[in-house]
């Protein structure tokens, strides 16, 4: 069956599984997990320990796991996070679906994860396929103000050929750098994680394994979020 989606918003359940009375249980996994994960248990072992042990249904988990990570991770994160001024004239590398995703979620109201390492994360799954909604248009509108007002001398996204209607989404966003006088490059890669680990340039991703190579990286979908989406739902569980 066709995906007919018209928004990347919250799952049915959401408003359910991540409500007020949810929240401090959800907190405490993430610590939980993050304490395990800091010692070195085993990743899946120790999501399977503490999901059983909050009673955490299949989606609340993918939510702990995505918001967790070990001390060190958070460290190594910080010490390697650039700040919105050192960004002008600089060439900056952005995680296409990573970041695209997140900020169309905020647009959509659906659950934007506060995690513990201080980036801004979504619960969307494209399953190898991309689906252009309502939001796409104004989520690289954002992304772009914002990369321009910081003086980003250009932008490289990279974008996973693999993943279907890539090619209809490089097309949009050349036409709307073309009409903003945008200094963009568009390229379709077989996976853009390796290129962007290794990069000296600063990279904008939320992607925990490239975050953890990166040798700059940028917050820009919380930047994103935070200034240009203010009635966005987001859940701190970092």
């Amino acid at each position: 069956m066709p995906d007919q989606r018209k928004h990347r918003g919250p799952h049915p359940l959401d408003r359910q599984l991540f409500d007020d009375e949810a929240i401090p249980g959800l907190r405490e996994a993430v610590a939980d997990l993050s304490w395990l994960w800091t010692r070195d248990y085993a990743i899946d072992s120790s999501l399977k320990l503490v999901g059983d042990r909050y009673a955490l249904n299949a989606r609340q988990r993918i939510a702990v796991a995505r918001c967790a990570c070990s001390d060190s991770a958070v460290v190594q994160r910080g010490q390697h996070e650039v700040s919105a001024s050192e960004l002008s004239g600089n060439e900056l590398w952005i995680d296409g679906y990573n970041v695209l995703t997140s900020v169309e979620a905020a647009l959509s109201h659906g659950v934007i994860l506060h995690s513990h390492d201080g980036c801004f994360r979504d619960m969307a799954s494209m399953h190898g396929s991309y689906r252009r909604v309502e939001e796409t248009v104004a989520a690289i509108e954002i992304i772009g103000e914002l990369a321009a007002s910081f003086g980003v001398a250009n932008c490289r996204w990279l974008f996973d050929q693999p993943v279907s209607n890539s090619g209809r989404l490089k097309t949009l966003l050349g036409k709307l750098a073309e009409e903003r006088d945008w200094n963009w490059e568009i390229d379709l890669v077989a996976d853009p994680d390796p290129l962007l680990a290794a990069t000296d340039r600063i990279v904008a991703s939320a992607d925990s394994q490239i975050l953890d190579s990166a040798e700059r990286w940028f917050n820009l979908a919380r930047i994103a979020i935070e200034s240009r989406v203010p009635n966005a739902w987001v859940i701190d569980l970092s």
